[in-house]
């Protein structure tokens, strides 16, 4: 079997696009990420996948928190690009995002998402380039109600858009 029968394969499993974010302090920090789910329903948990290389990677491993927000499939790609193509060593994602601080300290985007999930990191796993971060959620909420959530798929085939180097491929 080769690479491109397994990307082949692995083009079928359905993703959402998402907003993840942290903060450690006074440093907010945020980035796209395509894998989020619920693990468990009592107590709700949810399981996020991040990047190693990745600044908001750090700050979660130090912080011990952050927040999930589902995109809607309004976005556009400019406002993608400013969680998805820059770093946040170098740029402040959020000096002209729209957000409101959660119960636990994270930013919570206000512009363009659904709703959104702050969770407390009580188990990681680490697979390879990535950690799996489960968190236990300890607050949501609705900030869009009725939309529609903006998928990997529609995102490539609709959208147009480009995986950054280092994120997980669909």
């Amino acid at each position: 079997m080769s690479v491109q029968d397994i990307n082949e394969g692995l083009h079928y499993v359905t993703y959402g696009l998402y907003i993840v974010s942290t903060a450690d302090g006074e440093k907010k920090n945020g980035l796209i990420v395509n894998t989020v789910f619920q693990v468990t329903a009592e107590p709700a948990r949810i399981a996020i996948s991040v990047n190693k290389n990745s600044l908001t990677h750090e700050m979660i491993l130090k912080s011990r928190v952050f927040a999930a927000m589902p995109l809607e499939q309004e976005t556009p790609l400019t406002f993608i690009g400013i969680f998805g193509f820059r770093t946040g060593r170098t740029f402040d994602k959020f000096a002209n995002v729209p957000f409101k601080t959660g119960f636990l300290g994270c930013p919570v985007v206000t512009e363009h998402t659904l709703s959104y999930m702050e969770a407390e990191v009580c188990q990681t796993l680490d697979v390879g380039t990535h950690t799996l971060f489960i968190g236990q959620v300890k607050d949501a909420g609705v900030i869009k109600p009725h939309g529609t959530a903006l998928t990997y798929a529609y995102y490539h085939d609709v959208i147009k858009g480009k995986t950054p180097a280092g994120a997980t491929h669909r």
